[in-house]
């Protein structure tokens, strides 16, 4: 579907979608647990992914008033009737892979064409050097994977420069393992905070995990009673309406309380650019208004899914803004790096593409028919872009639905002007 962005001035306030990174984990450990009220989640297409790969596993999940009731298998897994399709979640494949290890039997794990081009290959090695046996049908270390547990633990290496959902996915499940189990990261681990989110909800949780900074060792045999949790505001998701503040408009976005999450970083971000940007963390309000804007240089390597719309920000701004760290962006759901060099290109964007950088020359953009590779930052970020452009189509819109389902909603509430292309 495509959709046309008008140049706009947006006003008002909205409330954060729920955060997807926090959802997914709060589900899957909900499920290695007895039973859990997990409220406030996002349902989205990829959490529901997720929901469904729990379900598939033998949790019972009970829809309620903004909340779910799952009651879960409690560290026993029992072997899905038939193929665990996660559609295009990355997150649900590394974490439910994991899970699989504990299962009595054999798991097969898919996606979408997008799911099969994505690597696993540091969490296949790990799971094989527990005790399980972990593969991929092709060879490559892509989906579709087989798992054949169960995992007895064990002291291991693992890549931290391609994921960090590796790392998450083996501190959820470990706790199950037979054997104390270590965990030694090898190079440089990209997205650390999402680790830490993980670690925050499995201490909630009452596992026993010790954190060295360079490894994590899990004791054996434990058991997991999350009991209820509040999923916060989404930083990730809530970067497109507060960026797009800080371009054309006056925005307060609540629910933006502090929590573990890397990309609340956009604040003091958008701060040294030199936007008009403030966060209340008592109230856990964050307004932004526009703003003129100078391109600065960002390390993006624990913040990667702030990189579309840092992008947008820096063609925006007035001269040179440097994206760098970034070559494990090119591991999403597209590779995001060649993605918006290609697109900010349509659009009049003096903007270089390198190995694991985009440097770009700001200043202007012109309005364009550009491509969402299907890929929901990809779309948001294009949809801002456009709201300082003027008039740009965008196609493959539906993405928006893996994480943000209501953005556009959003975008008109505050007065955006969007609409479909035939009615121009």
């Amino acid at each position: 579907m495509k959709l046309t962005i008008q140049q706009s001035d947006i006003k008002g306030s909205i409330t954060a979608p729920p955060s997807k990174s926090y959802t997914h984990r709060a589900v899957a450990i909900a499920a290695l647990s007895k039973k859990v009220e997990v409220n406030n989640p996002l349902i989205s297409g990829d959490t529901e992914a997720t929901i469904r790969a729990i379900e598939d596993f033998g949790a019972v999940v009970e829809p309620g008033k903004e909340s779910l009731i799952i009651g879960g298998f409690d560290g026993n897994p029992q072997a899905p009737d038939n193929v665990i399709d996660v559609a295009n979640s990355g997150t649900t494949l590394r974490i439910m892979t994991a899970v699989a290890s504990l299962v009595s039997g054999s798991t097969v794990l898919t996606g979408d064409e997008s799911i099969r081009r994505r690597p696993n290959t540091p969490l296949l090695n790990a799971l094989n050097e527990l005790g399980a046996e972990a593969f991929s049908t092709r060879n490559n270390g892509m989906a579709p994977i087989v798992v054949r547990g169960k995992i007895m633990g064990g002291k291991i290496y693992i890549d931290g420069s391609i994921s960090s959902q590796f790392i998450s996915a083996l501190l959820i499940t470990c706790p199950f393992a037979k054997n104390e189990t270590t965990i030694r990261i090898k190079g440089d681990l990209k997205s650390k905070p999402y680790v830490e989110i993980t670690l925050d909800m499995m201490k909630k949780a009452g596992a026993e995990i010790t954190d060295t900074g360079t490894s994590y060792t899990i004791e054996p045999g434990q058991n997991l009673n999350l009991k209820s949790y509040r999923v916060p505001g989404d930083f990730s998701s809530a970067s497109f309406i507060i960026a797009a503040g800080a371009l054309c408009g006056d925005v307060t976005v609540k629910d933006m309380f502090p929590s573990g999450q890397g990309d609340s970083a956009l604040v003091g971000i958008l701060g040294k650019m030199g936007a008009d940007i403030s966060w209340n963390q008592k109230k856990g309000e964050v307004k932004v208004s526009k703003s003129k804007l100078q391109g600065i240089t960002v390390d993006v390597g624990k913040t990667p899914d702030l990189v579309p719309i840092l992008a947008v920000l820096g063609a925006a701004a007035e001269g040179t803004m440097v994206i760098k760290n970034a070559e494990h962006v090119r591991y999403k759901e597209t590779d995001r790096l060649h993605a918006m060099a290609v697109e900010l290109k349509k659009m009049g964007v003096d903007i270089t593409e390198e190995k694991d950088m985009l440097v770009i020359k700001g200043g202007k953009m012109n309005g364009a028919k550009v491509h969402g590779w299907n890929d929901h930052r990809v779309v948001m970020s294009l949809a801002v872009a456009g709201m300082v452009a003027g008039k740009t189509t965008v196609d493959t819109v539906e993405s928006v639905g893996i994480s943000y389902p209501g953005f556009f909603d959003d975008v008109k509430k505050l007065g955006g002007i969007v609409y479909k292309p035939e009615q121009t």
